[in-house]
């Protein structure tokens, strides 16, 4: 098993926001969490990458413990975490910002394959490499963000809302991209507010609501779930 959470509880302060959670990622799959704003989706995924510390509960990579590791060994061990907003470094160019994903890497030709292999994925980069990152639209910026999360060499990818405030043709765009990141043998835990586009391209996903996960199943499963039509998918 690739990724493992098992009965994990975080808190925000006295605020209980997961609940002895559990669920794993197998090797190459998409795992879509869904859930409505304030489940405890990001924080999930915070817990995940050391931002956050875990009360109790454990976490694993490939059998290795992550909790307590500081979130910087856990990019060096693969666990890579392209956060809500985007959060690139507006003042960068872009090739600045893309070489910041490659900081735990040391081979020059290597990196510079990884780039190229972004480019495949995004070739708008390439066309704004000495571009700034603010300046950038908010679906390149989030193609930068992806970029960057992927020159750091994922073993699991963890996207936290990627299609946020994007143009429908964009986030088309930005899920087809995913997919193929996948296909290319990068597991992916995917958080979205976009229950339909999440579990039509996951193997499988999980309901989150108020800190605990509530139901599971395939994507398609889920998709076909009465209560989850109702809650996620406006009832069609």
């Amino acid at each position: 098993m690739l990724l493992e959470v098992k009965d994990l509880n975080v808190y925000y302060g006295a605020i209980h926001a997961l609940q002895g959670i559990s669920f794993h990622v197998e090797e190459g799959e998409i795992v879509s969490l869904i859930g409505s704003n304030g489940a405890g989706k990001s924080t999930t995924l915070k817990a995940i990458s050391g931002l956050l510390p875990a009360r109790s509960g454990t976490i694993q990579l490939r059998g290795a413990h992550l909790v307590n590791v500081p979130a910087q060994d856990i990019v060096r061990r693969g666990v890579i975490h392209v956060p809500e907003g985007r959060r690139i470094f507006a003042p960068l160019t872009v090739q600045e910002n893309l070489e910041m994903g490659a900081f735990t890497r040391s081979n020059p030709a290597e990196i510079r394959q990884t780039m190229e292999r972004v480019f495949r994925s995004f070739p708008r980069l390439k066309e704004r490499l000495a571009q700034h990152g603010g300046t950038l639209s908010g679906g390149e910026q989030q193609m930068l963000a992806i970029g960057r999360g992927l020159m750091a060499q994922p073993k699991v990818l963890l996207l936290d809302e990627p299609s946020m405030g994007l143009a429908p043709i964009l986030v088309e765009e930005i899920f087809s991209i995913i997919k193929e990141i996948n296909a290319q043998g990068v597991a992916i835990l995917l958080v979205e507010q976009n229950a339909l586009m999440a579990l039509a391209i996951a193997n499988r996903g999980y309901v989150l609501e108020t800190g605990t996960i509530t139901l599971e199943g395939t994507g398609q499963e889920l998709l076909e779930n009465p209560q989850v039509m109702q809650a996620y998918l406006g009832g069609h």
